[in-house]
């Protein structure tokens, strides 16, 4: 088997593996939808006191609730992608089967993760999204090409997600204990992808530095392009860079995390 081909039926055993957890997948559309439904009450208020808060009218910012419980699963905002997984595997020592295989470590958790986000998107996250279409007023291009621009956003989002939880996981190997990592990773991703605020709405140098950091590119990048916010290829290059960098940095970890394993193993 090639290894595109051993990549893409990694990616789709990810996807068959969530799609066997119905009672799970149940809960959590109705759970995204009941939070939906709070938050963007809670958006009106805020916007209704601070009109065009972050540059977003009520609409955007109900727009930008809707979009964010789409991607909370799917970007595994709070952790439990694949890098719960790969810290057992790390803290139990299974890790050295895997690195036994004939193929590339990092991307065989990236294609499984990537199989886990899309069913995460398409089983969890269209039916909120969907249900404030219908029943609160947002602000959804009625062309075609934003959707497809906001598509590659979000695929892009996927691979820098799944970076930051991957280097956050290869920490296992020194720390032995994946507790504090995931929840490092929970508060993280809460607070810095914009999951609880949009990060145009922060104050001042703040907001600047928290728009710059890797986090920005997982709803508020596809936030801004679906709406029409940004140029679409500026927000590629912004998630384009980070998933680069921070690719490249997990290669440099996994590699002395490698080492590390040959040398303790004989």
């Amino acid at each position: 088997m090639g290894s595109g081909r051993l990549y893409l039926a990694v990616a789709v055993g990810g996807f068959r593996r969530y799609a066997t957890y119905r009672a799970a997948t149940a809960a959590g559309v109705f759970t995204n939808t009941v939070f939906g439904v709070i938050l963007v009450y809670t958006y009106l208020a805020l916007w209704e006191e601070k009109p065009h808060l972050g540059g977003y009218d009520q609409a955007q910012a109900v727009t930008y609730v809707w979009l964010g419980q789409c991607l909370y699963a799917t970007l595994a905002i709070q952790g439990g992608g694949a890098e719960k997984d790969l810290m057992e595997r790390i803290r139990t020592g299974e890790i050295a089967v895997d690195l036994y295989r004939p193929s590339d470590l990092q991307l065989w958790w990236l294609a499984g993760d990537v199989g886990r986000a899309l069913f995460q998107m398409l089983g969890r996250g269209v039916v909120p999204f969907a249900f404030g279409a219908l029943f609160f007023p947002m602000a959804l291009p009625t062309e075609v090409t934003p959707w497809v621009a906001c598509l590659v956003a979000l695929l892009l989002a996927m691979i820098v997600s799944f970076a930051i939880r991957y280097l956050a996981a290869l920490s296992v190997f020194w720390l032995m204990d994946g507790m504090g990592v995931a929840q490092f990773l929970m508060i993280t991703g809460v607070f810095f992808s914009g999951m609880v605020l949009p990060l145009n709405a922060f104050p001042g140098r703040f907001g600047d530095i928290a728009q710059l950091l890797p986090w920005a590119a997982q709803i508020q990048m596809p936030a801004d392009v679906l709406m029409g916010e940004t140029d679409p290829l500026n927000a590629f290059a912004f998630q384009a860079a980070w998933a680069v960098v921070l690719l490249a940095a997990g290669r440099l970890v996994q590699s002395a995390a490698t080492r590390r394993v040959v040398v303790q193993g004989g």
